[in-house]
């Protein structure tokens, strides 16, 4: 008995001056797993990230971006933008045209959702329908609704001379060029909604909406008092990704109007876009004080998703 007791202790003993090695050893596990995605976020953010706060506190020109001896400037680069008389027609451009998108984007798009969670035939197929403007290529869909609403030979203008309606310049009228860019950028952003909000969906327990049946409810008061509530969390989610990705849609715009006519569906995509590239002596300072307010407008809004989701959480 005392031999047995005398061989556990230094077993014992030596197990204990083990862990810290074996925690050590799974502490630099951890780190190389995390590794991978630290040195893609270093990579492909960060330095990025500063890279374009150093071109807007700098005057660049063509021979110093290459040369690299570009002086500090300070903040002169956004006085210059401020100070553009471009900046207050970009600046609405951006939030009418994000903000709109956004609203009918997720209004059809919840309502496609509702539709859909209603269990028929053809549901799957229709659903893997809506889902073709979301997989084409932006310079397809882009090009195919510059095609679309052409003044002379588009089909929307030949539809509506169909009902004795005037043709309408929808990409050289500055009345119509920003709400043309709008209409197809909602339908690009439609499938996306349909699918988070219908998953969205599915998650909602069916007893909820049986017990609401059983009650009285109508049709409108189900989804007013128990699909809007519980799907709260995802459309707020879905509201943020689609407000960071349409405050920085360029192809489109670019591809439909490059902006115009007359500044007249200029964003601030595009007007950085045309500062830094948009001339035979680019401004890349400019043009990078642009982005940044695209990046502190997407920073913002991201801020205010995090309060709201925390006071859900309370």
């Amino acid at each position: 008995m005392a031999q047995d007791v005398l061989t556990r202790v230094p077993a014992s003993a030596s197990a204990g001056a083990g862990a810290p090695r074996r925690r050590s050893r799974g502490h630099w596990t951890a780190w190389a797993f995390c590794a991978p995605i630290v040195i893609y976020l270093i990579a492909f953010y960060a330095y990025p990230l500063y890279r374009n706060l150093d071109l807007s506190l700098r005057d660049y020109t063509v021979r110093s971006f290459v040369r690299g001896d570009a002086p500090f400037s300070g903040l002169d680069n956004y006085r210059e933008v401020f100070a553009d008389p471009a900046f207050g027609p970009a600046f609405l451009h951006t939030v009418v045209f994000t903000f709109v998108s956004i609203a009918f984007q997720f209004a059809i798009g919840l309502a496609l959702a509702v539709f859909f969670a209603q269990s028929f035939r053809l549901s799957a197929t229709l659903r893997a329908l809506f889902l073709v403007p979301w997989l084409l290529p932006l310079i397809v869909s882009a090009s195919t609704w510059a095609w679309m609403l052409n003044s002379d030979s588009g089909i929307v203008n030949a539809f509506l001379g169909f009902f004795g309606v005037e043709p309408v310049n929808w990409l050289t009228s500055p009345d119509w060029a920003l709400t043309s860019v709008i209409i197809a950028n909602v339908w690009i952003g439609i499938p996306f909604n349909l699918v988070v909000l219908y998953s969205g969906l599915q998650a909602i327990p069916a007893e909820v909406y049986e017990a609401a049946a059983l009650d009285g409810a109508t049709g409108w008061q189900r989804f007013w008092r128990i699909t809007f509530p519980l799907l709260r969390p995802v459309s707020a989610i879905t509201l943020l990704l689609g407000l960071v990705y349409t405050l920085k849609v360029f192809d489109l715009i670019w591809i439909m109007t490059k902006g115009g006519p007359a500044d007249a569906s200029t964003t601030f995509a595009t007007w950085s876009y045309r500062f830094s590239f948009g001339s035979l002596l680019p401004e890349f300072g400019p043009g990078a004080a642009v982005g940044n307010l695209l990046i502190i407008m997407a920073l913002f809004f991201g801020l205010l998703y995090i309060r709201f989701q925390r006071r859900l959480n309370q």
